[in-house]
């Protein structure tokens, strides 16, 4: 198989700036030419199985057929326009449907084109609710611990400081402060949490919490009991509670929306990833009723003065549209539910292994935790030569493949897991 020479290796990135990536000493990136399913293919003809979903959006697969139509009909009609002063049938649609099955009470729909645009705009709503009925000075959030919410400096300063991601030292004094609280994971815990609530209360907006999956954080799970610990502890101190469901919405945690194993509905919930099934940019944050009501009124002041400028685009929402058909007329949550045995029967022989901390599963999530540091790069070169495409981050390997990946599909990824965690635990590959 022909592999790319070093001149068309810099060709590539001449111009490039690539995410997460020190590029001057960075392996070089793979080129995509295609994709169909569950697969990626590569410009020197390699199929890859992609274990990760493009980050967790292609919950269909690739080039879903409807989703692909429903684009290219609005491509024809109206590919784009301002969503200042007009509104078109497809966000009409969207949002009418997406109230339709999120938890009750989130009632209003802010579009946008990013997770972490959905959670900046679900701060500034808290924080101006707050303000618009009189109650000044409560500016602060309370985050989790192990928590991410995105790289946008306002979603950055509630995402865990400890993080990997997030080196506040370049930032000196720009992001704001706000509180890290742990994850309740007992009744005393949660006892300690409300305490907490309690002696901050008339500082904070709100409380920031990612439901049942912290996951770009290192995939922890806790259990719908300790988010129904936070969402009574919200209550009770009258704070708002914002679910950021960017990662776990749209049948990740194996019910629609994480909060629903829980039986909860926040004040704030934020959506982006797999609403589109991975086709393109498009967030959401829905608000409740009570929240809409505190902006409206003669003084314009008190309007959300806040509008993207691809807010709502058209085709992305015709997108969005298409998937809650593929929701709806697919068996997605029963295949999701199979994905997660077979990720915890199939993952568990690397529990044995030494070096490693964890195997965890929870709907189409699969977890391997390490112990210590281990040389990334070795990981990844290794999953791509058994043909896969897997993303190993901090100390864990994980999956989030495609709700309709084929059986063998799956088993390779999982097989890839096996083999290659067991080679690392081996030989204890280390960083240098």
């Amino acid at each position: 198989m022909k592999h790319q020479s070093p001149a068309e290796v810099g060709r590539q990135t001449e111009h490039l700036w690539l995410p997460y990536t020190q590029m001057a000493i960075a392996p070089p990136p793979l080129e995509a030419v295609e994709t169909a399913g569950a697969r990626i293919r590569l410009k020197d003809g390699r199929d890859l199985v992609d274990g990760i979903a493009s980050w967790w959006t292609a919950c269909h697969g690739y080039n879903h057929p409807h989703i692909r139509a429903a684009v290219a009909g609005q491509l024809e009609a109206m590919p784009h326009v301002m969503f200042g002063g007009l509104v078109h049938e497809p966000a009409v649609t969207l949002a009418n449907r997406l109230t339709g099955i999120l938890p009750a009470g989130l009632e209003r729909v802010f579009f946008s084109e990013s997770g972490s645009v959905a959670v900046e705009i679900a701060l500034k709503l808290a924080i101006q609710y707050r303000a618009n009925r009189g109650e000044m000075g409560a500016t602060r959030f309370v985050a989790f611990r192990r928590g991410y919410h995105g790289d946008t400096l306002g979603a950055m300063a509630v995402s865990d400081p400890e993080l990997g991601f997030h080196d506040r030292r370049h930032f000196g004094g720009y992001v704001p402060e706000h509180f890290f609280a742990d994850v309740p994971r007992d009744a005393k815990a949660a006892e300690r949490f409300d305490a907490f609530l309690t002696q901050h209360a008339s500082e904070v907006a709100g409380v920031i919490v990612e439901p049942l999956v912290q996951a770009a954080g290192g995939m922890h799970f806790h259990s719908a009991e300790s988010l129904r610990w936070v969402a009574e502890a919200c209550r009770r101190h009258g704070l708002l509670l914002i679910a950021d469901e960017v990662a776990t919405g749209f049948g990740r945690t194996g019910r629609l929306f994480a909060c629903e194993e829980a039986g909860i509905s926040p004040d704030i919930l934020c959506l982006s990833k797999a609403l589109t099934g991975g086709t393109m940019a498009l967030a959401a944050t829905v608000a409740s009723a009570e929240i809409f009501e505190a902006f409206l009124g003669p003084d314009p002041e008190k309007a959300f003065l806040h509008g993207p400028t691809f807010m709502a685009n058209p085709l992305a929402c015709a997108a969005a549209n298409a998937s809650l058909d593929l929701f709806e007329r697919e068996p997605r949550l029963e295949q999701i539910a199979a994905i997660e045995a077979h990720l915890g029967a199939a993952l568990e022989p690397c529990r044995d292994l030494p070096g490693v901390r964890d195997v965890r599963a929870k709907g189409a999530i699969g977890v391997v935790e390490l112990e210590g540091n281990f040389d990334h790069d070795w990981l990844r070169a290794r999953f791509v030569e058994e043909g896969t495409w897997i993303r190993p981050f901090g100390n864990i390997v994980y999956l989030m493949p495609a709700f309709v990946i084929e059986p063998e599909d799956l088993e390779r990824l999982t097989g890839a897991v096996v083999k290659v965690v067991g080679e690392w635990s081996a030989h204890k590959k280390t960083p240098g």
